[in-house]
């Protein structure tokens, strides 16, 4: 089974739940090359950009802009040939999906799944190759995409796993629903981190710390 594109959040729960997995993970884990999830809340004028990368050849970049949002993502397993549905993506995307489409850091040559919604559309749209071998072919988005969609229980047990440590699902739950972080919240996911370098990465990421409003909305 794929990633439905019904079971994806509209534009603006999407990227708060993006912004919520990066300010964990980065909280828990302050060197970046070895997190999961970023987001970067200044990536160009008008836009944010949120990313996954697993170490393991696997990664999806997602971009939030004033078009709406568009999502690409490669499972290096995957049967679903990857040059081919690069190039699906580049001819299915819409134009003003422009900077999303030829942004080099988003490695758009090797892409297994795509997903892209204008700001007034009411689902997402899917990129599919158009022939029988590879329509149902598991494209990865199951796995990649699941902290995505998944209640703050899959986050716990994806920390466990990871980063060997049991996070509270009050905590989890606090940080996807952007309640200002605190130095008790702080502390308990990370008691070795200052303040100071918490509130840093906050905001590059745009989410609330004490004291200082949220960015973005």
């Amino acid at each position: 089974m794929n990633v439905n594109p019904i079971q994806l959040p509209e534009i603006g729960a999407l990227r708060r739940r993006c912004i919520a997995l990066a300010m964990l993970d980065a909280i828990i884990c302050p060197e970046w090359e070895y997190r999961y999830f970023s987001f970067n809340a200044h990536w160009s004028a008008g836009e944010e950009m949120a990313s996954m990368r697993n170490g393991q050849g696997d990664e999806w970049f997602l971009l939030f802009g004033e078009a709406g949002a568009a999502l690409k993502g490669f499972a290096h397993e995957s049967p679903v040939p990857s040059a081919d549905f690069a190039k699906e993506v580049q001819n299915s995307v819409p134009g003003e999906f422009g900077s999303f489409l030829q942004e080099p850091a988003f490695s758009m040559e090797s892409a297994t799944f795509c997903y892209w919604r204008r700001a007034q559309d009411n689902l997402w749209s899917l990129v599919s190759l158009k022939t029988a071998e590879h329509s149902n072919a598991d494209d990865g988005s199951t796995d990649l995409l699941s902290l995505l969609v998944a209640s703050s229980s899959a986050y716990e047990d994806f920390s466990n796993d990871y980063f060997e440590r049991k996070i509270s699902r009050e905590v989890i739950n606090a940080i996807y629903e952007h309640a200002p972080l605190t130095a008790m919240i702080v502390a308990y996911l990370n008691p070795e981190i200052e303040m100071k370098v918490v509130a840093e990465m906050a905001k590059e990421i745009g989410y609330p710390c004490e004291d200082s409003p949220e960015t973005g909305g």
